[in-house]
């Protein structure tokens, strides 16, 4: 079959699907009841959408946690404010409450009392509603204004609806939206609880049994999953931490199945998933593969090289960079399977093929032409304009501000400004040293000035190696001239004398902070040239590019809607709350190769690699796994059941969620996708995307059998569906046994 009839088979494919696979979709909470729950009921869901969300009775939406402004998500399992998530998420609390003596990373933690329960040092908040306020935006638009004054006026009237929302009660956030590029609007509400509380951790070798080798891959073993509790005021209301405050008593909590899964399940996650381009065009597609992926990944490969030589040689190196490896290490990995993932799935060519058969119906009516006919145009001339950017800017971001000594810069970069322009008040200066001061502190309690000053001289060589002179910080032209292209003397240099690497000097100027100390300082140098840059020269280029493009996606998704009104269509992802569903299912990767939907405890021993700290099995939980000690945790097949799969879409920010079945029962938590379907931010892969959760048994079989912490497990409501008795069995009388002739003795 040639290329040609190919993208024809194709397109008659994507056209054929008149809605979203079962599986694919991040769907609004407030529109389950007209768009989603027929066929989530079709699909094994025994519920109802009042039962996911509702403003008037408790539901599954109080369950669920937003982590912080969205960097994962957790869910509620007991009445007094016990709270999952995964390990990965807990990951920056548990490193920070680690030291080298008490090293809780590597070794696990288990409050046996609550007055042992740790401060988080993060906040979580809960949905209190969602108002579609659509109309409320378009009534004040006009076809007259440019895209600068449409956006200044949702600005102005989301700023306006928050405000309103959340008016008289400091304990409400609420975030206004936009959904469709700017199609559809809408204010989510939350309860904000500041005091989160770490009950237990298991090791890592359980947590982050894998490493970066198992990363985004299947089959999984890894026990990714962590414990805290949120606490309230005596009152029941947020309040910071103190020691008088009490678990919260949520409105609702999720209860535990005991039952585990099959083939074919109902599933859902609910939680708030942070971005997505499933809009994205041929053109975005080809800069990413062109440009952005490369770059990232590059940078990210040279980053973690030097930050994992500093944390082999130094325990308390590694503790203070374990939470930065990691997030650097995680989307490393991720950009590397998004490429290969874009490029096997062809989805440059199917979105070419969409963005065709969407044109030629814009073209067959005068009326269409003239509202969308400039859809293409507006997006290739935006694009073509970013891209003259994109590599400056991309390096900037990971490169130049992935040096800690620069982000510690802009710690310093108001008090600057302070100084510069009203040095005689003393009483804003005083201020203004004094949030710095707290600031540094927080960075330098995880930071190493070696590990840092190799990163920094790494970041700024890449810069002048690859990066167009024009579009190059001065920096980087100061070492050419100044150290001839050495950046590892010019670090040097920068480390020894700035007062941003060296917390003596630092709190020395901050006692009596003097403009020309800042200016002179070779780390504020650094900083003040890369952000100046970004600000005057890369910045607003992007912006302006990006104005035509958001203006293209605008009428593009709108003419999506016009042309296919029958289609259940969602919005991208933007760490709102959303629900996805499907079933449990195995998967097919690649010609002879067949995936299982699930893992059992002998994954766990054949991996065992005492050499690799990446394949590390604790000695009681080998000595537990071998003898089968797995009591009521195990499945009836006799293993103990570790991850599983299905057919659930998700990204990062689900992190966390809770994995549900038909009867509202929590049967996993979410952690991972497969590597296979690493082009699904862009182009959802129903043969291939799969989300990667740990079993809720084996997390309960780790609290309970591996850390003797059963306490927590006999807080949470564990159900278990009893065997259906076997059917009685009718009695039949007997039937006569025929008779038996003797045989005739002779003698």
């Amino acid at each position: 079959m040639n290329m040609k009839k190919l993208y024809s088979l194709l397109l008659a494919c994507l056209l054929a699907a008149g809605s979203a696979t079962a599986g694919e979709g991040m769907w609004l909470l407030n529109k389950l009841k007209q768009v989603n729950e027929a066929q989530m009921r079709e699909l094994g869901f025994k519920l109802t959408a009042e039962d996911v969300y509702s403003l008037n009775h408790a539901s599954m939406k109080d369950a669920v946690a937003r982590l912080g402004s969205g960097f994962c998500s957790g869910e509620l399992v007991s009445a007094d404010g016990l709270m999952l998530t995964n390990h990965h998420c807990g990951y920056s609390a548990i490193q920070s409450l680690s030291t080298v003596k008490d090293d809780i990373l590597t070794n696990g933690f288990w409050a046996m009392t609550r007055d042992q329960e740790k401060p988080a040092g993060f906040s979580v908040s809960f949905l209190q509603y969602i108002t579609e306020v659509t109309d409320t935006v378009r009534s004040a638009l006009t076809a007259e204004m440019t895209e600068a004054q449409r956006d200044s006026v949702i600005s102005e009237i989301g700023d306006r609806l928050a405000s309103q929302a959340t008016a008289g009660n400091p304990h409400l956030d609420a975030n206004f939206k936009s959904m469709f590029e700017g199609n559809e609007f809408y204010l989510f509400v939350y309860k904000v609880y500041p005091d989160v509380r770490l009950v237990g951790t298991p090791p890592n070798a359980i947590g982050k049994f894998g490493g970066d080798t198992d990363n985004w891959q299947w089959p999984r073993h890894t026990g990714d999953f962590s414990m805290f509790r949120v606490y309230a005021g005596p009152d029941g209301e947020p309040a910071n931490y103190s020691t008088d405050n009490v678990p919260l008593k949520p409105k609702s909590h999720f209860p535990v199945s005991l039952d585990g899964v099959k083939k074919g399940d109902f599933s859902m996650i609910m939680g708030f998933p942070g971005s997505t381009e499933r809009f994205l065009n041929s053109d975005g597609v080809k800069l990413a593969l062109d440009v952005e992926q490369p770059s990232r990944v590059k940078i990210r490969g040279e980053k973690l090289a030097i930050m994992k030589k500093h944390m082999n040689a130094d325990d308390a190196v590694r503790l203070k960079y374990a939470a930065k490896y990691a997030q650097v290490a995680n989307y490393w990995k991720y950009f590397i399977g998004q490429q290969k993932g874009l490029k096997r799935q062809h989805v440059f060519d199917r979105k070419k093929a969409q963005e065709d058969d969407l044109m030629a119906w814009v073209n067959a009516d005068p009326a269409r032409k003239l509202k969308y006919g400039g859809i293409r145009e507006d997006l290739a001339k935006g694009y073509a304009e970013r891209a003259r950017y994109e590599k400056a800017s991309t390096y900037m971001q990971e490169a130049a501000f992935g040096s800690g000594v620069v982000m510690a810069g802009f710690r310093l970069y108001g008090l600057m400004m302070q100084l510069e322009k009203d040095p005689k008040n003393e009483q804003r200066i005083t201020a203004m040293a004094d949030q710095a001061r707290g600031a540094m502190r927080g960075i330098w309690a995880d930071y190493d000035p070696a590990t840092d000053q190799e990163v920094t001289a790494a970041m700024f060589k890449l810069i002048a190696q690859d990066v167009d002179p024009a579009q190059q910080p001065d920096v980087v032209h100061t070492v050419n001239k100044k150290y001839k292209g050495d950046f590892s003397k010019w670090a040097e240099a920068l480390f020894k004398t700035s007062i941003l690497t060296d917390t003596t000097r630092l709190m020395a100027f901050l006692a009596k902070p003097q403009l020309k100390v800042l200016q002179k300082d070779m780390g504020m140098q650094a900083m003040q040239s890369s952000l100046g840059l970004y600000r005057n020269v890369l910045g607003p280029a992007i912006s302006d590019a990006q104005t035509e493009i958001d203006k293209g996606y605008r009428l593009m998704e709108a003419a999506m809607m016009e042309k296919d009104p029958q289609k259940m269509w969602y919005p991208d992802a933007n760490s709102t709350e959303r629900l996805t569903y499907g079933i449990v299912n195995d998967y097919k990767p690649a010609d002879a190769v067949h995936y299982d939907y699930f893992t059992t405890e002998l994954g766990i021993l054949q991996k065992e690699d005492p050499s690799n700290d990446e394949f590390i099995v604790p000695a009681r939980q080998k000595e537990l796994l071998l003898a089968k000690d797995f009591g009521r945790y195990a499945d009836e097949d006799g293993s103990l059941h570790i991850n599983f799969i299905s057919e659930n879409d998700i990204t990062g920010g689900n992190s966390g969620s809770p994995v549900i079945n038909g009867n509202g029962e929590l049967i996993g938590i979410a952690f991972d996708g497969n590597w296979e379907a690493m082009s699904g931010d862009i182009s959802y892969e129903p043969e291939l995307q799969r989300t990667i959760s740990v079993d809720i048994r084996y997390v309960l079989w780790v609290i309970d059998k591996f850390a003797g912490a059963k306490h927590l497990v006999d807080e949470m409501t564990l159900v278990k569906t009893p065997k259906a008795a076997p059917a009685p069995v009718e009695a039949v009388p007997a039937t006569p046994a025929p008779a038996v002739k003797k045989p005739v003795r002779k003698g």
